[in-house]
């Protein structure tokens, strides 16, 4: 078993009712009560959001939620097999965090110093990660996406148009080459082992992406796992462009 890079809290299994309003989900506990969850997750969920289906829920005594309950994964099957998908994009960033400061990404170097959320860029851009240190030879900018999208075994991103994410690509690309600009896409499922753009969903994302391979962009798909226990790495998925 690969290890742990994140743990989740305590979980809760369920069966999807449905998704609603973006923000809510109603869920079936194991044990008969219907609840509504939040739903950390404000995409189209393209492929995943499959009523009927397994998931998992986290639940927070804070007495200033209004939603105790957070979904935090659902069990989907496109590849002949059961897998754990995540749900919550709030954690593809904390998880990378962790994987940071664990040096796994040999292909990064030896960085020192972690700084996330530096703005940057001609159009007032966040970059997710910003690396430094004396062994690089020049400063990594490191953006994060997560997906979970897929057509078989191949991971695609994004599942729908994404001026954001355009625009990340653009400020990305205008830093090259006096920096190293990284795209790291946080597959959020363990059964993909390929990951290319997601064209049919934003054929001008996929387009800005290309250029900017050609440009000197490195691109990341890290494959993950998530059980019910948490969320480890797998290694990069083949690029297929």
């Amino acid at each position: 078993m690969p290890e742990l890079i994140y743990q989740y809290p305590t979980l809760y299994p369920g069966t999807l009712i449905k998704r609603y309003k973006r923000f809510f989900a109603d869920i079936e506990l194991a044990s008969g009560e219907v609840i509504t969850a939040h739903c950390p997750n404000t995409g189209p969920m393209t492929g995943v959001c499959l009523p009927g289906r397994p998931v998992q829920v986290s639940c927070s005594d804070s007495p200033t939620r209004k939603l105790p309950y957070t979904w935090e994964t659902i069990a989907v099957n496109d590849n002949g097999y059961s897998v754990w998908t995540g749900i919550n994009t709030a954690l593809p960033n904390r998880v990378i965090k962790l994987a940071l400061e664990k040096f796994l990404f040999p292909e990064l170097g030896r960085y020192e110093t972690i700084a996330h959320e530096v703005p940057y860029g001609q159009e007032k851009s966040r970059v997710d990660f910003l690396l430094t240190g004396k062994e690089l030879a020049r400063p990594i900018y490191l953006e994060v996406k997560n997906t979970t999208w897929t057509q078989k075994n191949l991971a695609l991103f994004p599942d729908t148009v994404t001026t954001r994410g355009q625009k990340h690509l653009r400020e990305l690309t205008a830093l090259l080459p006096t920096y190293r600009s990284i795209m790291l896409y946080f597959i959020n499922r363990g059964d993909c082992d390929q990951f290319a753009p997601g064209d049919q969903a934003d054929p001008t994302y996929g387009r800005l992406l290309r250029e900017a391979i050609a440009l000197g962009l490195e691109v990341l798909p890290c494959r993950f796992e998530v059980t019910t226990q948490g969320i480890s790495y797998l290694g990069l998925a083949k690029l297929v462009i």
